[in-house]
């Protein structure tokens, strides 16, 4: 069913909080024990706005933030200010201003990968851990930007593609409400193309990334009105902030050395879309669960889900979230 209300929760306050960068903007709803949400790429807190009124109904002070480098947050320059240590001394940082002094984090995307190691760095602060989309995988392995030079022969994959500073933006921001269209549908589980079609993740020889978008369509879980938020933050900020997360994997693959093959104790769900690439070409990181995340409660992949699960199905999210929440120890 589309959902065509851009602010479907009128009831949620928004707030600008002090972080190791400047500033952190979060939008919440509710009280009761805290719940941390951090969206991914190309995201704002407004991917979770299905979510916070039914936390918040279900007693948990809910708080979407916009990461470092999006929305309302500060946007530093530096590329290494993306790395992912800074981005968990954000999610301390929120946690602290809130005047809280422990959550639950849960993230999407590469919310999922900053929730992980949040609750990685940081089992002090982050008593359980909630990651939709992408599998946690312990650091350690070969060094990110050699795996993913590897892939797609001789098509770029689009990791590799972000990777230069200012090219993926020169695609992007002349059009960058047709751009998210076009990524939200390549990714969504009843607007991807189909079986057989030129691959959305990976970018021909001197094309672009849009190439391979669907243009026809848009996915029923985002309206017209829905777009245009997304579309005003970015036309706003910029995709640099951004794309930036994505030029630090090999600093990160550096910084967290020491961890390598560190699994993480603390309580923990996983939800996945069964037709987003995240979960199958990460097969093997779901099958190792049982190492790498031994306080796993529950793991779930939804049937024709794509990769932003918690807008295409916010009320098995939802479902899933609560129950696994309410049986935590407090």
């Amino acid at each position: 069913m589309p959902h065509q209300d851009p602010l479907p929760n009128a009831n949620v306050t928004h707030r600008l909080v002090p972080s190791p960068a400047g500033r952190i903007h979060l939008v919440e709803q509710g009280s009761g024990p805290l719940v941390l949400l951090v969206h991914g790429f190309p995201e704002s807190w407004y991917s979770w706005r299905r979510q916070l009124p039914v936390l918040a109904a279900a007693g948990y002070r809910a708080v979407a933030v916009d990461v470092r480098g999006y929305g309302r947050s500060s946007r530093p320059e530096a590329v290494a200010a993306y790395r992912m240590t800074e981005l968990v001394a954000d999610s301390v940082a929120v946690v602290e201003a809130l005047g809280e002094r422990s959550a639950v984090i849960v993230g999407h995307d590469w919310g999922a990968n900053i929730a992980a190691h949040s609750a990685l760095l940081r089992p002090d602060v982050f008593r359980a851990v909630g990651l939709l989309s992408v599998p946690y995988t312990p650091p350690g392995g070969p060094k990110p930007s050699e795996v993913f030079a590897g892939m797609g022969g001789e098509d770029e994959f689009y990791v590799s593609y972000f990777q230069e500073p200012g090219r993926a933006e020169r695609e992007i921001e002349p059009d960058v409400r047709g751009w998210l269209a076009g990524f939200y549908a390549a990714f969504s589980g009843d607007t991807m193309p189909a079986p057989g079609a030129p691959d959305p993740h990976f970018v021909s020889p001197g094309a672009t990334l849009r190439d391979r978008f669907p243009t026809d369509r848009l996915p029923s879980w985002l309206g017209e009105a829905e777009l245009d938020v997304y579309a005003a933050e970015f036309e706003r900020t910029g995709l640099t902030g951004a794309l930036n997360r994505y030029r630090c994997m090999d600093r990160d693959w550096e910084d967290f050395q020491s961890l390598a093959g560190a699994p993480i104790p603390q309580p923990s769900l996983f939800l996945g879309g069964a037709l987003d690439a995240s979960t199958t070409w990460l097969a093997d990181a779901i099958e190792a669960y049982p190492t790498t995340l031994p306080g796993l409660h529950s793991s779930h992949l939804l049937e024709g889900c794509g990769h932003w699960i918690q807008q295409e199905r916010p009320d098995e999210v939802n479902q899933h979230l609560t129950a696994w929440l309410a049986n935590l120890p407090t």
